[in-house]
């Protein structure tokens, strides 16, 4: 592997628009928010048929979290000691190197540019990065196993 990693540049396409300014860890289920694309980048076609999929992936730069932030190494998830000290890749957290977060979300609606979710886990202003439809062919293939202390994390983190 080339020990100088290229540097990539990403132009979002559009900004998350939500009622949650903080990245508050839990109870994103009823989070209703808009994403408004950017009309010097695209016209209404381009979400043309979104609204015939029920989900949508969104792919997003977490701009809340500082460079001072970020963590490389292990630490305990939520900085919760009772459970076990994982990578960074080992975990979602918001902390991570690229502050790259992808959430499955329902599509509500799709209005010119503007697409409303549920249960996007952006706060407002977030950069959006792409838009992808969910396609169950797109799930995993095979049982899908994790470990105890991240089904504890995620009890409550689409609770309405």
């Amino acid at each position: 592997m080339n020990s100088e990693a290229q540097e990539i540049v990403i132009k979002p396409i559009g900004t998350v628009h939500s009622p949650r300014v903080e990245a508050i860890d839990d109870n994103w289920g009823s989070v209703v928010s808009k994403i408004q694309l950017d009309p010097t980048q695209f016209d209404e076609q381009s979400l043309w048929g979104l609204l015939d999929f029920s989900h949508c992936e969104v792919i997003y730069f977490m701009h809340g979290v500082s460079p001072e932030q970020i963590e490389k190494t292990a630490r305990h998830p939520r900085n919760n000691v009772n459970f076990p000290k994982v990578g960074i890749f080992a975990q979602r957290a918001k902390s991570r190197p690229n502050r790259i977060g992808v959430s499955r979300c329902r599509v509500i609606s799709v209005k010119g540019l503007e697409v409303t979710v549920q249960s996007l886990d952006a706060i407002d202003g977030s950069p959006v990065l792409d838009i992808k439809p969910y396609m169950e062919e797109f799930a995993p293939i095979g049982d899908v196993y994790q470990p105890k202390w991240s089904r504890e994390i995620m009890s409550q983190y689409y609770q309405k």
